[in-house]
């Protein structure tokens, strides 16, 4: 930066600094003594032709080119200012557009299913009377004599579709399922919206309690405690964040492929009975809605 001079009225400095200024000369007007006010020039490779500009601006300050040039430099500050807000704007997007590489927090939805889960255990007496909680699920079941034709539902009761999911068996089986609902109701809703995960989830829900109803029946062997837990919306949240992160990169989901592997080899051992009485149908219809959801949504984005 160089000072190539002085003006002793601040318009003419100001009307010469806008010439300069559409000339393509970066510069700025300083006061520096009284009524003396000093052109600076941004450019040292600018320095010469500026001065020379000086001269000639010196020698008639009136000249009307002085003036049209001013005006113009107006106009060019404020495309300027668009081209640097259309830029922030674009910066703003491409931060958006990696999301991952940020934290995402605790979910309230996320937070509050954990909440509701963590309550029913409580009231269920830790999953072990769960004759007390029978409005939860999706039929009442007592003495061994259901409808498949879901008679408490059909007359109003439509939460039975859903509430089954909140009821969980054991201390392994809640825990296990609330520590993979925070890390993926937490991801689905710091990268999309709590509405995205209370949709999703209900749809998840609704179509895996079915699919076990349907398939399985009540409960999970004659005599047992009747289905429940979060592991089928847990497992539609997979593969939603799945499909959806490998077809639509913009919306932030991801989910490494370890992590997706390792939810794959405990699906299959939940089949083979190795580990007890397991709602395979809801794990089953849980994954398959949540992977339609992703493939469907991500569509109108690609």
């Amino acid at each position: 930066m160089r000072l190539i001079g002085h003006l002793t009225d601040e318009s003419l400095a100001r009307t010469f600094a806008d010439f300069l200024y559409v000339q393509g000369i970066e510069n700025h007007v300083e006061q520096e003594t009284g009524t003396s006010w000093g052109i600076w020039i941004n450019d040292e490779d600018k320095i010469e032709r500026a001065t020379g500009l000086l001269s000639a601006f010196r020698e008639n300050p009136k000249d009307a080119k002085y003036r049209r040039e001013s005006k113009a430099a107006t106009q060019l500050r404020d495309n300027e200012e668009q081209a640097q807000e259309a830029y922030r704007e674009r910066l703003r997007n491409r931060r958006h557009l990696f999301r991952p590489l940020t934290a995402y927090g605790f979910g309230p939805l996320t937070f509050l299913m954990i909440l509701a889960s963590v309550a029913v255990f409580a009231l269920s007496d830790f999953g072990n009377h769960q004759r007390a909680l029978m409005a939860l699920f999706m039929t009442d079941y007592t003495g061994g004599v259901f409808s498949r034709t879901l008679p408490e539902i059909r007359h109003g009761e439509v939460w039975r579709l859903f509430t089954p999911i909140f009821y969980h068996y054991d201390i392994m089986h809640i825990v296990f399922n609330m520590l993979w609902l925070k890390d993926l109701g937490s991801m689905i809703e710091g990268r999309q919206s709590s509405i995205h995960l209370l949709v999703l989830t209900l749809l998840v829900a609704a179509g895996s309690n079915l699919a076990q109803f349907y398939l399985g029946g009540p409960w999970f062997s004659l005599g047992g405690p009747t289905f429940g837990g979060m592991s089928g919306v847990v497992y539609g949240l997979l593969g939603y964040i799945w499909i959806r992160g490998k077809m639509d990169p913009a919306s932030g989901l991801f989910l490494h492929p370890n992590t997706v592997i390792m939810m794959m080899i405990w699906f299959v051992v939940c089949f083979t009975g190795w580990v007890g009485d397991i709602a395979n149908a809801a794990h089953a219809g849980g994954l398959l809605i949540g992977l339609a959801c992703g493939w469907l949504t991500s569509l109108r984005h690609r």
